[in-house]
């Protein structure tokens, strides 16, 4: 019976294994808890915690889980002592303190740009008095003290975190700059901005108006007339040429009220001379100024049969001074009033008001009848070059060495649109007659066309290898314009798809200016080279 009991054992189904439960990591439970032989005891007969792979024993809420570790010898922290701590290299903590002060040197340059100071030099002073400084410095201009004063408070300002110790009227930054800051004019200046908006509404209803019909009108093509007036400067060859100057040639102006009858030209000798557009022949030497003319421009109203008596012509000079010329040569008025040199000029169209860029950071508006000054402009960080006024007299470009320009309404005096683009300094601005489209050219060898409906640039175009000096639009039609650079090179280009046209070649040294005569028939060139050279369209056959 017990081997049949056997048997039936062997053939008996072996029961199912019970699953046991899966057994911690010897490292993931407590060395209190594992006897001599590696098995877990039991604490009264109770189930031990189960502890799940990963996860830190449970040991209360008052387990501090870093001292466990650092005493472990598994979690090292930095002391106290001075064994402890780790000394920068010489060169490392120089470099720290260069990057510190070039940060303490943003933080004062960004307050400085922040502050605003009053343009009046006489409240300058006075402030500078009571915050213990200099009133004036030996050879310090209107400008200079100016930036003096705010470089001070900038660096009170960063001294004790904002709170200035200095007058009312100094403190009015954060007001300033959240309101339109206006600054007081004379009863002359409120005169003159109605005056030029008498004189340029009427004309820029008119313009409308005939761009208006123009264009309903389906027997005018305007794409086809301006492809025609670029196409025939394709035909323009060196009339002539003439030695200007025993120095460099700086600037040339057709006479606008004749047509282009006469050229101007001012040379670095400080001399100024008037030339027949036909033949090239000189009419006229003037020694204009001790220094080197900058800049010069005709009147408006200028031309050959105009009276001797009245001003005809601009001067523009080194020495900081303008004058005002007769068509006979004969001195008129002298505009001083900038602090430094002077750059470009230009008249008004209306003929009443001449303005001249300057290297102290202004330019200014001076009424031709009496030579008084009527607007001094800030606005720009750096010096300004050049200038132009908008054909209907109702705006004002100006340009300058801070690589953009601003435009502004003459009428009321503010700064309607500023031209951000050039990566270098800008050096020369023109208005089309079309009333709405602008160009300047810059040191960056490119020249970038505005479009004052859009507010901003159309085109860039790289039109040089070298700085570009001047940029003219045709006056009249504004069908193409100019461009002079110090690449030796005059390109035309045309003004509807600003493709190159021509490029006038002759000069054997960099061209200091070019200018477009009324009807776009004739162009004027002047270079580093001291000649005079007039560029004509020739007749067809």
């Amino acid at each position: 019976g017990g081997v049949r009991a056997c048997e039936q054992a062997e053939h008996r189904t072996p029961p199912r294994r019970q699953q046991q439960p899966q057994q911690p990591r010897m490292s993931d439970v407590e060395d209190d808890d594992v006897n001599d032989d590696g098995m877990e005891d039991e604490d009264d007969g109770a189930p031990a915690e189960r502890v799940m792979f990963g996860q830190i024993a449970s040991t209360g809420p008052d387990y501090n889980a870093l001292g466990e570790g650092m005493r472990a010898g598994n979690i090292h922290v930095a002391g106290d002592e001075e064994g402890d701590r780790f000394e920068l290299s010489k060169e490392s903590a120089a470099t720290r303190e260069r990057q510190e002060a070039l940060l303490r040197e943003f933080e004062q340059r960004r307050r400085q740009r922040a502050l605003a100071v009053t343009t009046d030099d006489k409240e300058v002073r006075r402030q500078l008095r009571e915050l213990g400084e200099p009133m004036t410095l030996y050879g310090e201009r209107e400008m200079e003290r100016r930036d003096r004063l705010r470089k001070h408070l900038a660096a009170l300002d960063l001294e004790d975190g904002g709170v200035l110790p200095v007058p009312e009227e100094a403190l009015v930054v954060e007001r300033v700059e959240k309101e339109l800051f206006y600054t007081e004019g004379t009863a002359a200046l409120m005169r003159a901005r109605a005056a030029m908006a008498s004189y340029s509404l009427p004309r820029a209803a008119a313009r409308l108006a005939l761009a208006k019909k123009r264009r309903a009108d389906p027997g005018v093509d305007e794409v086809a007339e301006l492809d025609a007036a670029a196409a025939a400067t394709t035909r323009f060859h060196t009339d002539c040429s003439q030695i200007g100057d025993e120095r460099p040639l700086s600037t040339c102006r057709f006479s606008p009220g004749d047509g282009g009858g006469l050229v101007l030209s001012a040379s670095w000798s400080g001399m100024m001379r008037l030339w027949r557009t036909q033949g090239c022949e000189r009419v006229l030497t003037i020694k204009a100024h001790e220094y080197r003319c900058t800049g010069a421009d005709f009147h408006p109203a200028a031309g050959a049969d105009m009276s001797p008596d009245v001003v005809a012509m601009g001067s523009a000079c080194a020495d900081g001074t303008a004058h005002l010329w007769s068509l006979s040569g004969k001195h008129l008025r002298t505009l001083k009033g900038h602090a430094d040199r002077l750059a470009r000029m230009a008249f008004h169209p209306g003929g009443d008001y001449v303005a001249t860029a300057s290297f102290d950071r202004t330019w200014r508006l001076w009424s031709v009848e009496t030579g008084d000054e009527l607007l001094c402009q800030e606005g720009h960080s750096r010096a300004v070059y050049d200038l132009s006024f908008h054909p209907d007299g109702s705006l004002a470009a100006s340009v300058g060495l801070e690589a953009h320009g601003r435009i502004w309404d003459l009428r009321q005096g503010k700064c309607i649109m500023t031209l951000l683009g050039h990566v270098k300094q800008c050096l020369s601005v023109d208005f089309s007659p079309n009333g709405y489209q602008l160009v300047t050219g810059s040191d960056d060898h490119t020249a970038r066309v505005w479009d004052l409906r859009k507010r901003g640039c159309v085109y860039t175009i790289p039109a040089h290898s070298r700085l570009i000096s001047a940029v003219r639009y045709e006056p009249v039609h504004g069908n193409y314009f100019v461009t002079a650079s110090y690449d030796n090179a005059v390109k035309v280009w045309s003004a509807r798809d600003f493709s190159c046209i021509n490029t006038l070649r002759g000069h054997e040294a960099k061209v200091m200016c070019a200018d477009v005569a009324p009807g776009g028939e004739t162009c004027c060139t002047v270079s580093y080279d001291r000649t005079l050279k007039l560029w004509r369209q020739a007749q067809r056959g």
